[in-house]
C-alpha cells in the first residue's frame, strides 16, 4: 500500500513540475493594442531617448540590463494570458514618468517574458500614449550582439 501511495505522489509531483515547465514556455502575444512592438535595432536606437524599464526580478537586472534601463520588477500572480487579471499583479506605476506622453519601453527576458507585456498593457490602460514593448527582451538584445550593463 505504501508503494502505490509513493507512486501516486511521484506522478503528482511530476505532473506539477511538467505543468510549471510548460507554463514558463508560453509565448506572449505578437501584438500590443495601443502600443508598438520593437525589434532589437529599434530598441537600441531609442537608448538615451526613451525611458527603459526592466521588468525582471532585481537579481536578473543585476546580472545585466539594457544601458540606462531602470529596474521595475513586475510582481506577477495572474495567468500567462492576454486577458490576465491585473488585480492579481503589482506594478509600481509611481516610477513611470509623470508625463503620460513620454516614450516608455518595457522589456524582460524575451518572447516568454509576460511581465513586460503586462506592464505595457497596464501603462496603456493608465493613459500612457507612447508605449513600446521590446518583446524580444534581453535574449534578442544579446543575440544581436548589443552589450548589457
Amino acid at each position: 500500500m505504501k508503494k502505490s501511495g509513493g507512486i501516486a505522489l511521484t506522478l503528482t509531483i511530476g505532473l506539477l513540475v511538467g505543468t510549471a515547465a510548460l507554463a514558463a514556455d508560453v509565448e506572449t502575444p505578437r501584438e500590443l493594442a495601443g502600443g508598438k512592438i520593437l525589434t532589437a535595432a529599434q530598441a537600441k536606437d531609442l537608448v538615451g531617448k526613451a525611458h527603459f524599464f526592466d521588468m525582471r526580478k532585481a537579481v536578473n537586472y543585476g546580472r545585466g540590463h539594457i544601458p540606462g534601463a531602470v529596474a521595475l520588477p513586475y510582481d506577477q500572480k495572474s495567468a500567462l494570458s492576454a486577458d490576465f487579471d491585473a488585480s492579481l499583479d503589482r506594478l509600481d506605476a509611481a516610477q513611470l514618468p509623470a508625463d503620460k506622453g513620454a516614450a516608455v519601453v518595457f522589456y524582460s527576458d524575451g518572447p516568454t517574458g509576460w511581465k513586460s507585456y503586462k506592464a505595457a498593457v497596464l501603462s496603456i490602460r493608465d493613459g500612457y500614449t507612447n508605449v513600446m514593448w521590446f518583446r524580444g527582451g534581453t535574449a534578442e538584445w544579446t543575440a544581436a550582439g548589443y552589450p548589457l550593463n
